[in-house]
């Protein structure tokens, strides 16, 4: 609980009353995008957040989820639940991704971190093995960074290294790929000018070897793994910039799909395969691509593809990629530290919360909600309850989910009369968008659509207030897209389906009984985002939000 000798007492807000019961509803992967046949979320009977958007315009709006909104580096950069309950539980934005990693290599702290400690362990007598994207597209990694990590893990005692590329072509120009190399080969022979053994090991292209994702196709991953472990490709070269110029000079070859390769000693040897006690490191830091391949290096239990030799290997990613799965359990570089969320100053300040949501999703609403910390700020105030998620099968097999019954712990817990917050979050968007199935994904969004009536019902039955917004888009859109926005067809002729988050606006809406009169969202906020809604529902709570905060969405107009 708070910090010894910190103010942690929010001041009342002029004109809104306290002691009003809150419902806030998180809808995972719940975008705001144009009415089509692949937006689910509109060909879905969802009556309820239809009359949301209807009802009052003063009351429903759009923000921003992605990008530098939730502290990412670009606006190409999708939202996800991590960082977006980050931004809805902090008041503030952090730097998330890319910006972590280069703040931890400026400062030196990422040669001094328990995930680098760990890998270290195997220097002296093993292989320091970097496996990511060779680019500086900076969409999913940047070579700048695997240069900097080089440097740093030599310096720090990794006396051989083997680096295993993967070429890109999609988010840089195609044929770069050999520049990026020759830039690699120049620094790799630098190092071992100075006595380290230092070279790359393997290769492909991104979308042929390892960087599958959403268990789309894990022969991409088993190709990688088939290179980087076993030391196996079908061709073979004496070095990258060979390797790359060679394949490439194949008819229709391109950088993304570039065949898999190993470099090979004098005696036609693999220089890297992967073997026990060596050291891994996926250096990518954007998490979508690199989850599978961190399934093959991490889980004992594991049955996507024969990995025919399992090495007992020391492995990192460079960020942890997937907060649910605690995936990979090691990493080089911490989530943002983030102080004094909206969760431990309304606890301070009496607001006692109930946090509810299914296992998929259950982390978001608390852990990621209060800011990457474990635990109740204060056990006499606080309740969370997690349900657990069906396990065993995939999420459009029951798309319903558990929506229901998080909704009626939800009801419970308002008309108890023992909380001031009851927040939640619906995961069904998301997790059955991420399936592809757009008729599951269209049974989805309905069921989310009922479990917010039954949550909007017991606060109109307590007088109280709702709060109904989103972590990122997904369910609103379901096809890949050209640059005019017409949906994309494969060879065959069918849609090409899109099975990730976008990087849509979502939307706000606040109601019921209890919300103040003249209470509306404001004009002069147009480009607010998930981080301005921790200040709203503190006001709405009846306090000022603290002044660092991202400003409030809602003004009280006098009547």
């Amino acid at each position: 609980m708070g910090g010894s000798g910190f103010d942690w007492k929010l001041p009342h807000h002029p004109k809104l009353p306290k002691g009003k019961v809150i419902g806030l509803i998180v809808l995972d992967g719940w975008g705001e995008a144009n009415a089509d046949q692949y937006n689910c979320i509109h060909v879905a009977e969802t009556p309820v957040m239809d009359s949301l958007k209807k009802g009052a315009p003063e009351r429903w709006r759009l923000v921003r989820a992605h990008g530098t909104a939730v502290g990412l580096p670009t606006e190409d950069d999708m939202g996800n639940s991590e960082v977006g309950h980050n931004a809805l539980g902090a008041g503030r934005i952090f730097a998330q991704g890319a910006k972590l990693v280069d703040a931890a290599l400026a400062s030196g702290k990422i040669f001094e971190g328990e995930g680098f400690k760990y890998v270290k362990e195997s220097f002296a007598t093993n292989t320091l093995h970097l496996i990511g994207l060779m680019s500086d597209g900076g969409v999913h990694s940047r070579l700048d960074q695997l240069l900097l990590l080089l440097k740093g893990a030599s310096e720090h005692g990794a006396k051989k290294i083997r680096v295993h590329v993967l070429t890109d072509g999609r988010d840089v120009l195609d044929g770069s790929s050999v520049g990026f190399a020759e830039i690699l080969e120049n620094d790799l022979a630098k190092l071992r000018e100075k006595g380290v053994d230092a070279q790359v090991a393997s290769g492909g292209g991104r979308m042929y070897v390892t960087m599958d994702r959403y268990e789309n196709d894990w022969s991409v991953v088993k190709r990688g793994w088939d290179a980087q472990v076993l030391g196996e490709a079908p061709y073979k070269f004496k070095n990258a910039v060979e390797a790359i110029k060679t394949l490439r000079a194949e008819p229709n070859a391109n950088d993304q799909y570039l065949p898999p390769f190993v470099i090979v000693d004098d005696s036609g040897k693999p220089v890297g395969p992967i073997v026990d006690g060596d050291a891994v490191v996926t250096f990518n830091f954007r998490a979508d691509r690199m989850v599978m391949i961190a399934k093959a290096l991490e889980y004992a239990d594991f049955d996507k593809f024969d990995r025919v030799r399992v090495p007992k290997i020391r492995y990192a990613g460079m960020l942890q990629y997937d907060g649910e799965l605690k995936l990979p359990s090691r990493y080089l570089v911490e989530p943002p530290e983030i102080d004094r969320t909206s969760g431990e100053y309304l606890t301070y300040n009496g607001v006692r919360t109930f946090a509810c949501s299914e296992t998929v999703k259950f982390g978001h609403v608390t852990f990621f909600w209060n800011g990457n910390r474990s635990g109740y700020f204060n056990d006499k105030m606080e309740e969370y309850v997690e349900i657990p998620s069906d396990s065993g099968i995939t999420f459009n097999v029951q798309p319903k989910m558990k929506a229901v019954e998080i909704a009626e712990k939800a009801r419970d817990a308002i008309l108890s009369g023992k909380f001031e917050q009851v927040r939640v979050n619906l995961p069904n968007g998301d997790m059955v968008g991420h399936t592809g199935d757009i008729e599951a994904t269209i049974v989805a969004c309905k069921a989310a659509d009922e479990a917010v009536k039954i949550i909007l019902d017991a606060i109109e039955r307590v007088g109280g207030i709702y709060v109904v917004t989103a972590d990122h888009g997904n369910a609103e859109d379901m096809v890949k897209r050209n640059k005019t926005g017409q949906p994309l067809l494969d060879k065959s002729g069918n849609i090409q389906i899109l099975t990730s988050h976008t990087l849509q606006p979502v939307p706000i809406a606040i109601g019921g009984p209890g919300l103040a009169p003249g209470v509306r969202f404001r004009k002069d906020l147009p480009s607010g985002g998930l981080a301005n809604v921790a200040a709203t529902v503190m006001n709405l709570h009846g306090f000022q939000a603290p002044s660092d905060y991202e400003p409030s969405l809602i003004e009280v107009a006098d009547n």
